[in-house]
Order: structure tokens, then C-alpha cells, then sequence
């Protein structure tokens, strides 16, 4: 099956941010990126606006032509920006507002009813709706059981134990994914996929929808230009 990427830009709002002007320029960063093969943009506004901004998410809206793809907690503001924007996808994270990033996938069961009720309002706007968990079944069955399309797999324990041990790296993800495809989702993956690591886990998942990447990618474009780095990443899920 074909694994689609998703480019995160985040990192790009974060260096734009940092002088308070316009460069780089997030829509023509965003637009560049589908153009040199991305099949998806990912964007994760957070409440404090440290990297992308309410305004960004409205702006990028017209100018995305592959998926858009929103990713949060789901409080009532951003409920309400994701039914205004009607991404393509929206990705359900359990950040607190202060998290300097994601380092976990949700308790279902533990959130089951919150979860069921905000998936159903984004399914009845037509948004696919992924839940972000990690490789425990009894989560990815409740992610199911909840109403979701799919389920995005945080691969950061993929990616610290890969150098060591691939297989046993990648083995939970394998059964992971599994548990997905018979429960009837579809797949995502994301956290500290590289270009060293992505190749073998694409290799191994016979069941991977999408994997979302921003921060390696933006790096590796500061040495190999946003092009060559797209090209790259795609060549690594062939």
C-alpha cells in the first residue's frame, strides 16, 4: 500500500516567530513542500501560539491542495477552530498546554466518553478523525469502539531503541498496526521518524496509512535544501 508523507511545519513557524516578521514564509514553505512530493501539510497550534498561530491555520486552509492535517488537544477552542477550518484530518492529542511536545498517547478507555463525543462532532463535519495512542491494544480497540478512523502510533520508543535494536524496535509496532487493521482503522505514525530509521519501520508496518514528520525533516533540509530532503523522505517509503 501506498504511505503518504505529511510534512509538520511547526518548526517553520517556530524560526519565523523568532523575529517577529515573515520569514520564512509558512505558506510558501507549506505550498513548496507539496510541490517537491508531500502528500500531506501537519500543523499543531497550541494555546500560548509559540509556533503556529490561529491566524496560520485559517491562512494555510486555500493555500493546502494535498491533505490538511490538524493536530491538538481537543479543548473548545480548538474544537472550534477545526470546524471552521474542516481540515481533511484532524489528530487528537493529549498534550497539556505547557508540554514542550507529545510524549504519550491517550488513555481511550480512561477518556472514553470525552473522546467518543468529540470524535462524533468531527465525523459529522466530514473530518477523518485519528487518535493518537500508543502500541497498547486495549487503547487502539477503544480508539475503534470510539468512533475513529484511525489511530496515529507515537514512534518515539521506536525511534530510541532503533540504533540498539531494530527488531525489537519495531516488533510492537508491527502487532500494533495489526491490531488497527482488524479493528477496522487506518494507520499513522509519527514522533522522531528520521531518514535513518524511516525505511525500516515503513518496511516492517504492513498496514501504515501516513507517518507525519516536522522537526528531522526540517533539520535535514537546513543541510540538504527542503527539496532534496522531500525527495528523500518519500524515496524512503517506496
Amino acid at each position: 500500500m501506498t504511505t503518504n508523507l505529511s510534512v509538520n511545519v511547526n518548526k517553520i513557524a517556530t524560526l519565523r516567530n523568532a523575529r517577529g516578521e515573515n520569514v520564512p514564509d509558512l505558506l510558501k514553505v507549506s505550498a513548496d513542500c507539496e510541490l517537491f512530493g508531500a502528500d500531506g501539510i501537519t500543523v499543531h497550534p497550541r494555546p500560548d501560539e509559540r509556533h503556529i498561530r490561529r491566524e496560520d491555520v485559517f491562512n494555510l486552509r486555500p493555500v493546502v491542495t494535498t491533505e490538511f492535517n490538524i493536530e491538538g488537544y481537543p479543548s473548545p477552542d480548538f474544537i472550534d477552530l477545526v470546524l471552521k477550518v474542516r481540515p481533511e484530518q484532524v489528530t487528537l492529542v493529549p498534550d497539556s498546554p505547557s508540554q514542550l511536545t507529545s510524549d504519550s498517547g491517550w488513555d481511550v478507555e480512561g477518556n472514553f466518553d470525552f473522546l467518543t463525543d468529540v470524535i462524533e462532532r468531527f465525523k459529522d463535519a466530514g473530518i477523518r478523525t485519528s487518535v493518537f495512542v500508543g502500541t497498547e491494544p486495549e487503547n487502539i480497540i477503544a480508539a475503534a469502539r470510539a468512533g475513529a478512523d484511525r489511530v496515529e502510533l507515537y514512534t518515539k520508543p521506536y525511534a530510541d531503541q532503533f540504533p540498539h535494536d531494530p527488531e525489537s524496535a519495531v516488533a510492537p509496532f508491527v502487532a500494533a498496526s495489526e491490531v488497527a487493521h482488524k479493528a477496522g482503522l487506518g494507520v499513522n505514525a509519527g514522533h522522531d521518524l528520521n531518514l535513518d530509521n524511516l525505511k525500516f519501520f515503513h518496511s516492517r508496518l504492513p498496514h501504515l496509512n501516513e507517518v507525519s514528520i516536522g522537526h528531522a525533516l526540517i533539520s535535514d533540509a537546513l543541510y540538504l535544501g527542503l527539496e532534496e530532503t522531500v525527495r528523500r523522505y518519500k524515496e524512503a517509503l517506496l
